[in-house]
């Protein structure tokens, strides 16, 4: 997925969210006590109801977007997600810095 969140999106239409398969899955599976232990198992439990899911790309938007900290949001960890922000931010400081040269 292309990093090219921003936080002016409108997200009060979620549409997206009618059509996640994780409505219909407890939601207890997509925030796990931790990180490891029988944590990592739980999390990828629920990457597979993501991965199989029609919203799996606006989920990870809004989960980037909104800077959501806790839980498997579009198929990602907390820590993977963390990461992607860092990359973003690089990529966007790097593209700033460009402009200004």
């Amino acid at each position: 997925m292309a990093l090219t969140w921003n936080r002016t999106v409108d997200w009060s239409a979620d549409e997206w969210r009618d059509d996640a398969a994780c409505r219909n899955t407890e939601p207890d599976l997509f925030f796990p006590v931790g990180s490891t232990g029988p944590a990592v198992d739980q999390i990828e439990a629920a990457k597979r109801v993501c991965r199989a899911c029609d919203a799996l790309d606006p989920c990870l938007e809004f989960a980037l977007a909104t800077n959501q900290e806790s839980g498997v949001w579009g198929a990602t960890s907390e820590d993977e997600r963390r990461k992607l922000r860092k990359q973003w931010l690089a990529a966007r400081r790097r593209s700033l810095l460009a402009q200004q040269h």
